[in-house]
């Protein structure tokens, strides 16, 4: 987890500090509607390769945002799950999908 002395003054920088980048978003977002396998998120989340996939992943799961769950099976399964911490999040993403739906419907 993120060192509490590494976080900034500011708890909107904070909370961008945490899901600050369109990737981590999209993933909460498709997390949101439960677990996911690593190649579910691939294609889920548009664009983003497989190398940044993992690299948000591990950052997430650094943050306490998600838990990963590994099997021990071949080829490995790895399923990936929002914290309690990461479902917290709701409420904000709904917020973003309103104002991103009004803004659509008010653009001319």
């Amino acid at each position: 987890m993120i060192n509490k002395a590494e976080l900034p003054p500011c708890p909107v920088e904070t909370t961008l500090t945490l899901i600050g980048n369109k990737w981590k978003v999209l993933i909460i977002r498709d997390l949101l509607n439960g677990t996911k396998r690593f190649g579910e998120l691939k294609k889920s989340v548009t664009g983003i390769s497989q190398k940044v996939l993992t690299a948000n992943l591990r950052d997430m799961e650094k943050n306490g945002l998600l838990t990963r769950k590994i099997f021990p099976e071949v080829p490995p399964k790895v399923e990936y799950t929002l914290s309690e911490l990461g479902y917290s999040l709701s409420p904000i993403l709904d917020v973003l999908a309103q104002w991103g739906t009004d803004f659509k419907q008010n653009i001319q």
